[in-house]
């Protein structure tokens, strides 16, 4: 009976390794084709979630594929990044195994690009800063007003309107220093940024919106999408 348990967890074992070492290579192959039908620049990190992986490989139908894209994987300005989760991605092992994939069908994607804060910044140009505050962004810039230049301030909302991310903020003051009210009344639009979100890969369409820790997280989502280069 001893040796019997032996063998058993002997076998176990050998299957977890066998597993591990096909989700590695699944992984790579996954990460190439994705990377070919979604119209990556680059081949992107994948991890293929769910154990066992082999009962998903001959099924053809990957449960819960996560990847991580970087801004020139994604085509997009640096401070972009994306980290995207694809559901119910379908690629018969037959094709797999023969190199004879043509199509990446995925019932659901959702998942969030991050624009980083510099990014941001860079868009409302000179010595612009933008982070995050409470609910809400704070946004710093040196205007120039009647000839002279003075820091101003301001708590904006941020929003989508269509592809678009939108930074509007009210009741601007000077940054640490005495502007006379009269010169920075009306002058909010300033610190205004409307940013145009360039296509995103697989279709992903804009949500919602929340400003994060290291830049605005843009939620994206698509459906019934299939990928084929």
């Amino acid at each position: 009976m001893r040796a019997l348990l032996i063998v058993v967890l002997l076998l176990l074992g050998l299957a977890v390794i066998a597993d591990r070492v096909a989700v590695g290579i699944a992984e790579d192959r996954v990460g190439q084709e994705l990377a070919s039908k979604g119209g990556l620049a680059g081949t992107p990190t994948v991890d293929i979630a769910g154990f066992p992986f082999l009962t998903q490989a001959v099924a053809g139908r990957y449960d819960d594929v996560r990847i991580s894209l970087t801004a020139d994987e994604l085509g997009q300005p640096e401070g972009t990044r994306a980290d995207i989760a694809l559901h119910g991605v379908h690629v018969p092992l037959s094709s797999v195994l023969s190199g004879s994939v043509t199509e990446v069908p995925v019932d659901r994607i959702d998942g969030t690009a991050t624009l980083s804060y510099a990014l941001l910044s860079g868009q409302l140009g000179g010595d612009a800063t933008v982070r995050r505050e409470g609910d809400g962004l704070r946004i710093t810039k040196t205007v120039e007003l009647l000839g002279q230049t003075f820091p101003l301030t301001a708590v904006g909302t941020v929003a989508l309107d269509g592809d678009a991310l939108v930074i509007d903020v009210e009741g601007a003051a000077g940054a640490g220093v005495d502007v006379p009210e009269f010169l920075v009344t009306g002058v909010s639009d300033l610190l205004d940024l409307r940013y145009t979100v360039p296509a995103l890969p697989f279709g992903l369409q804009l949500t919602g919106v929340q400003p994060a820790e290291d830049g605005v997280d843009v939620q994206v989502s698509a459906r019934d999408t299939v990928l084929s280069g």
